[in-house]
């Protein structure tokens, strides 16, 4: 019998690719959407990968309610939370990104913990380490201050929500207890699976193909490719080193959206513009815009990682950014003439 594994958010950009892995490693998927609309292209995305779909199968969550948590994770050996609300934009409320983003983990947590789950893998972000610093390197020891100023509701959200996981897994008592697994990817690039761009990431990258971002904002911190961010959520899983860990999904070195454009433009591609937008002109826009507004925490940020951990746990090596780059412009453009 096949090992089971419960992926949340499996119809998102991240958790499409975490899926083809497991199934291709022969583990039994029970992919969670929150509205069974999307069984229908999942199903075909993944088939559409050249993979054996048979030991895969759909259930239906939501972050906000209890209604089918507990029969989701029944019979599952891990659960891997990937489901997050993400938008740049900042919400009219906080609320509405934070209440779902740490309630729903802890409905994860709860179900899994009551159906005798062995680990749990939690896809939280850098931003959850670095989100309060400006300069430096940090690592798995870092957490983001969420009162510094110009903090995102996303990054408030991802760390609020992991600090509650851990509070949940070191709260446990008895000698049965349910291990756990944090994952931090940096800013995610890579060709999506399917014909659907999903992602703030790609919909940033079509956007630079068609000459619709005359101006990039001026920040570094490391990017990663979804594959590699896929197979680390795989590692994580079913290595027992990792166990209790907070682990670093990105390369060591930082990078920014204008050294993203530059390897375009040298590449070939007409659309990407490599002029920076002036850290007053996103001030200003963030009175207004929300979006903007979301991306003020970011502005002078020059950061890069310690990722000697998850090197040497997993033997990896990241992806080069350049190829990373250029495979997911080439998807995006075969994707929007389609």
């Amino acid at each position: 019998m096949p090992q089971t594994v419960l992926l949340t958010g499996v119809s998102g950009y991240i958790g499409l690719h975490i899926a083809q892995q497991l199934l291709t490693a022969g583990f039994a998927v029970r992919g969670s959407v929150r509205s069974k609309n999307k069984e229908k292209e999942v199903r075909e995305t993944l088939a559409a990968s050249d993979i054996d779909i048979s030991l895969f199968s759909i259930v239906e969550l939501n972050l906000a309610h209890d209604d089918g948590w507990d029969e989701a994770v029944q019979g599952c050996d891990f659960v891997m939370h990937v489901a997050s609300p993400f938008v740049i934009a900042n919400p009219k409320s906080e609320d509405e990104m934070i209440i779902p983003a740490v309630e729903g983990t802890l409905r994860a947590l709860r179900s899994a913990k009551k159906a005798g789950v062995k680990r749990v893998v939690l896809t939280s972000s850098v931003l959850a380490m670095m989100g309060s610093m400006k300069t430096g390197v940090f690592g798995p020891k870092d957490w983001t201050d969420i009162n510094a100023a110009s903090i995102s509701t996303y990054t408030k959200s991802k760390t609020l929500a992991e600090k509650a996981a851990w509070d949940f897994i070191e709260g446990q008592v008895g000698a049965d207890k349910m291990e756990m697994v944090s994952m931090h990817p940096g800013g995610v690039f890579g060709p999506p699976l399917g014909n659907v761009i999903t992602g703030q990431s790609m919909d940033m990258l079509d956007q630079m193909l068609r000459g619709k971002m005359p101006l990039l904002p001026s920040f570094v911190f490391p990017l990663v490719d979804v594959r590699d961010v896929a197979t680390l959520h795989v590692q994580a899983m079913i290595t027992p080193d990792a166990v209790g860990k907070r682990i670093v999904a990105s390369p060591s070195k930082g990078s920014s959206f204008i050294e993203v454009a530059q390897i375009l433009k040298d590449n070939g591609y007409k659309g990407p513009s490599t002029r920076v937008a002036p850290n007053f002109l996103l001030r200003f826009m963030a009175l207004f815009d929300r979006e903007a507004q979301g991306m003020l925490g970011l502005l002078g940020m020059n950061l890069h990682a310690d990722n000697a951990q998850t090197r040497t746990l997993f033997n990896w090596t990241p992806m080069p950014l350049k190829k990373s780059v250029l495979e997911s412009a080439a998807a995006v453009k075969a994707i929007t003439r389609s």
